[in-house]
């Protein structure tokens, strides 16, 4: 990875996934910003929408969100495109971000009166150039207008399941809202891949855990498990994701393994 000579193939077409589970504590954001990072390290053009008013993978990915800084909070209201809201990640050329600022706390009530308020974020990924090969979405821990609009923008949606107790608490109701919006909105949504996080294979919860998930979801659950590690959690306090704050960590290995499952799903044309 720090020689540049990791490479991942391309996909067949564009893949735009909406990273979501309302529950929080899953590993969401750092599912997003790590994956997105290898992706953009093997070779590939990465953009990630921080969708979050939190905007924890904007910081994670280094770039500027000050207030005052077009953000997808401009995007959605037509002050800015998209693309002029793209910054370059510092640590991987190939990556680009729109970031989140706190002004995009108050962005679902503001879109409730405006018109076409589900299709504004898909509108503007519509206008990003082409060249990218990935765009991840990272979505708020809730299930609200914010997370439509990704919806409605995506064909795919990735969701990161913990390893623990609660894990599958709440995830039928993310399921149906999924439906609602295919049913409604977007007919192409999917959940396309499953990534189990968290994982602590000390204990026998986390193997049962995983077994009905895989049991459920099937193919869609990646191979590639996410173990807890501490160099996961330390990376963002550094603005960093662990793939470059720490590449020979187990969580850094992990995700590049992760990663490596999703370009070879692109490439054969899997969803």
């Amino acid at each position: 990875m720090r020689n540049g000579d990791l490479t991942m193939p391309r996909p067949r077409q564009r893949r735009i996934f909406s990273v979501a589970n309302q529950k929080g504590g899953v590993g969401k954001t750092t599912t997003t910003v790590n994956i997105a990072v290898a992706l953009a390290l093997a070779g590939l053009h990465v953009l990630v929408i921080d969708l979050d008013p939190q905007g924890n993978a904007s910081t994670a990915l280094g770039v500027e969100r000050t207030v005052g800084t077009p953000s997808i909070y401009e995007v959605l209201l037509g002050e800015f495109s998209a693309a002029e809201a793209i910054q370059t990640c510092p640590d991987a050329p190939r990556l680009g971000c729109i970031p989140a600022t706190i002004d995009l706390a108050g962005a679902e009530i503001e879109l409730v009166t405006m018109e076409d308020r589900e299709t504004r974020l898909k509108r503007a990924i519509d206008g990003v150039d082409a060249e990218y090969d990935y765009v991840f979405i990272d979505c708020p821990p809730s299930l609200g207008l914010l997370t439509v609009n990704a919806m409605v923008a995506t064909r795919e949606v990735l969701i990161p399941i913990q390893c623990e107790y609660y894990a599958l608490e709440g995830l039928g109701q993310l399921l149906r809202n999924i439906d609602l919006v295919q049913q409604h909105l977007n007919t192409e949504l999917s959940v396309s891949t499953i990534l189990l996080t968290m994982y602590d294979g000390r204990t026998r919860l986390a193997d049962q855990v995983a077994q009905e998930v895989r049991s459920h979801f099937q193919q869609k659950v990646l191979t590639t498990v996410i173990p807890r590690s501490v160099k996961v959690s330390e990376a963002p306090g550094f603005s960093q994701s662990v793939m470059t704050y720490d590449p020979g960590s187990r969580g850094a290995k992990s995700y590049l393994d992760a990663a490596r499952e999703i370009a070879d799903r692109g490439a054969r044309g899997v969803q």
